[in-house]
């Protein structure tokens, strides 16, 4: 598995239009192979700005590079602001990548 996350230092008084672009825009994820999950998380408050992070599951690092190259990637990319010049965050994202390593989960029993 591969993990894409976009850290986003977003401005105090903006947090609310942040939040709304990402609940009210279209995702396409779900069209590419290799798409598992997807969480945006909302992180500590610091003095000028809240962190979030979008946090991407894929199959492997080649699905999520596909996703990269493709048409939805391009159309999800260009509706990616409020239509209006107020800037919401302080900077561009901060990209991270990860190749899992290990997974530990809970697996539900015939008892439960």
């Amino acid at each position: 598995m591969f993990i894409a996350m976009n850290r986003f230092k977003v401005l105090k008084d903006a947090t609310q239009d942040f939040e709304q672009l990402w609940l009210s825009r279209e995702s396409r994820l779900h069209e590419l192979d290799g798409f598992v999950e997807f969480h945006m998380l909302r992180g500590p408050e610091r003095e000028d700005h809240v962190l979030y992070s979008s946090h991407t599951v894929w199959a492997s690092r080649a699905h999520f590079e596909a996703w990269t190259r493709s048409e939805q990637f391009r159309a999800s990319h260009s509706r990616s602001n409020t239509g209006s010049n107020k800037p919401l965050t302080l900077g561009h994202p901060e990209f991270e990548g990860f190749e899992v390593i290990q997974t530990i989960g809970r697996h539900a029993t015939a008892a439960e």
